[in-house]
């Protein structure tokens, strides 16, 4: 029983094509969301509380970290609806055809993304 089995892996050497990255970085961004949504529930629960509360959650926003933070929930938020729709598409039957479509597609969603990403940092900032 002679198996070739790689005895070490260089991951660095290892080339995904963008649909992988893509699927990756979908469900990384589903997590941040599902983690997210304790956060930004207790954020509206203290503002919604009392005035003291929403006055320690204005100040809270008004830091640059929470910003951050902030600037980061939508930007996954940003890239995990362009990765629906693009699955939704794909779903329909689009972007099957060849590999190239699917890497196309891939990087449309993943372009899209960093333009939503760049708006929502202005409109934070």
């Amino acid at each position: 029983m002679n198996k070739q089995r790689p005895v070490y892996l260089d991951l660095q050497q290892i080339q995904f094509p963008a649909t992988a990255i893509a699927s990756i970085l979908h469900r990384v961004s589903g997590v941040i969301l599902f983690v997210s949504i304790a956060v930004l529930l207790w954020l509206l629960a203290t503002s919604l509380g009392s005035a003291q509360g929403f006055a320690t959650v204005s100040e809270i926003m008004n830091s640059l970290i929470a910003k951050f933070v902030v600037w980061g929930i939508l930007t996954a938020l940003a890239y995990h609806f362009c990765g629906g729709i693009r699955h939704l598409l794909m779903d329909m039957g689009h972007f099957e055809g060849s590999m190239e479509s699917g890497n196309n597609s891939a990087r449309a969603a993943m372009a899209i993304t960093v333009i939503l990403s760049v708006i929502a940092g202005i409109w934070l900032w």
